[in-house]
């Protein structure tokens, strides 16, 4: 049975998902936590500025 670190609280998560329903996270409680930390802005994707300037070459 294959396992990975829960993202949240590092216990093993079991990776299949007919044993797992919250993969990749460990529980419920995990999978609800994460998305707690997603909904009050503790993570974020940087953003990549992607508009043409001058130090751009074409």
């Amino acid at each position: 049975m294959k396992t990975v670190p829960c993202p949240v609280c590092q216990r093993p998560a079991v990776w299949d998902e007919r044993q797992n329903p919250y993969r990749p996270f460990c529980s419920e409680h995990c999978k609800n936590k994460d998305l707690g930390k997603w909904a009050n802005e503790e993570y974020s994707v940087p953003a990549v500025d992607e508009t043409p300037g001058k130090d751009d070459k074409e």
